[in-house]
């Protein structure tokens, strides 16, 4: 599960972006896309997440929903709960009826869906590609380059609308021949959320073992 979540917070945080030499026209794009979310309080998201490497001959497809606010999130998927207040973290599963808690410190490299459109200022050089069409509907394509050479990742297509400036889905090469696809499919902003959203309630999980890793 950490290596899902790895997975699904740097996929997110690639909508970074290097100062110097950038595109204009896509750093504009970018601005409108971040303004958005960033004044909401929280939003809500359900996606869908595709690999695919044709070497390894591996397709694989997932889904989830993720709620949202500040620095703090709630992600469900494949039958675990991650839920992260900003200081602690409770990963739940379903299966096993476990929970373990440990305090939230983020590996190097990796970023929180907290910051999912808040990135793109720093690590990354971007440029307008053209626009398309996704699900019929205009979209406009960004890419992003890292500018550490020794970046895993060598290159990530941002997909984001043309009528309201939402992020419609992002496309991450890696250099293994790997690409991992992440398409919002449900956006629900600014939904009812207080402290209990983004803390483990044990009485909700009857019979739940509890293991403290902190």
């Amino acid at each position: 599960m950490k290596k899902f979540l790895a997975l699904l917070t740097l996929s997110v945080a690639l909508v970074a972006a290097a100062p110097a030499q950038q595109d204009p026209k896509a750093g504009k794009i970018l601005d409108q896309m971040s303004a958005k979310y960033q004044a909401m309080k929280a939003f809500k998201a359900t996606f869908t997440q595709t690999l695919e490497n044709d070497a390894a001959k591996v397709k694989e497809n997932m889904t989830g929903d993720i709620t949202v606010s500040g620095q703090k999130f709630r992600l469900k998927v494949s039958g675990q709960e991650i839920i992260n207040n900003g200081q602690t973290m409770w990963t739940y599963m379903k299966d096993e009826n476990e929970v373990n808690i440990s305090d939230y410190e983020p590996e190097e490299g990796e970023i929180s869906p907290a910051q999912i459109y808040t990135l793109y200022k720093k690590g990354y050089k971007y440029s307008y590609v053209q626009e398309a069409k996704e699900a019929g509907e205009a979209v406009d394509i960004i890419e992003l380059a890292p500018e550490d050479r020794n970046n895993p990742v060598f290159k990530v297509r941002l997909s984001v609308s043309k009528a309201d400036k939402s992020l419609k889905s992002w496309k991450m090469f890696k250099k293994n021949g790997s690409r991992t696809t992440i398409t919002i499919r449900k956006f629900q902003p600014n939904p009812p959320v207080d402290a209990t959203t983004f803390n483990f309630d044990k009485a909700k999980y009857k019979g739940v073992k509890v293991i403290d890793l902190r």
